[in-house]
């Protein structure tokens, strides 16, 4: 699997949404995985060829960008 760094929660969700528009499968839709960590907010998606990508956001317990 490859990640990205997304420097916000909007910018994980714009991946997520970009990456199904462009035919790739979900795998997992924006949200915090606190399996992880706390602050761990990511999307998942498996692109046409079968990779697995991820977009991930750390930093924030919210939306509104209260920081950890």
């Amino acid at each position: 699997m490859i990640a990205f760094s997304a420097p916000s929660w909007r910018a994980v969700e714009e991946f997520h949404r970009a990456a199904l528009a462009a035919g790739g499968r979900d795998e997992g839709p924006p949200g915090l995985r606190p399996q992880y960590n706390p602050d761990f907010y990511a999307a998942y998606v498996r692109d046409p060829d079968g990779n697995k990508l991820a977009a991930v956001c750390r930093g924030y317990l919210s939306r509104t960008g209260s920081n950890v």
